[in-house]
């Protein structure tokens, strides 16, 4: 395992909630301890369906792009240089309100996992 990763070398792939994922630093693959980095990709027009982890604290910066992101009941714009902070079962969705994709950075503690992520039916 290695502490390092590069960019360019990690596959993206969709997870549950529909958005492009690329995991930059994942302890399953990389040898951190106790948390995950990604970055998704939400193409424009799209959402992110709405979903939890019922384990995981996220915090999401949006690095490009912007959108609407609904966090409980609560929902407001997002825009490059946005952070927000998503608690353990809080259901969220993020929508990409323009023309150019919109760009987050997550990180997770505890990491990411399929299974931690609940949909919202």
């Amino acid at each position: 395992m290695s502490l390092k990763t590069s960019y360019h070398q990690t596959e993206p792939y969709i997870t549950k909630d529909g958005s492009s994922i690329r995991e930059l630093m994942h302890p399953l693959v990389h040898g951190n301890l106790t948390q995950s980095l990604a970055e998704a990709i939400v193409m424009p027009g799209c959402e992110t369906l709405r979903h939890r982890h019922t384990g995981s604290e996220e915090i999401y910066h949006i690095t490009g792009g912007s959108g609407y992101m609904t966090v409980g009941e609560d929902g407001f714009q997002v825009k490059e240089g946005d952070s927000i902070c998503i608690l353990p079962g809080e259901y969220h969705s993020i929508r990409n309100t323009e023309k150019v994709p919109l760009k987050i950075l997550c990180c997770c503690s505890p990491p990411y996992s399929h299974e931690d992520t609940e949909l919202l039916e």
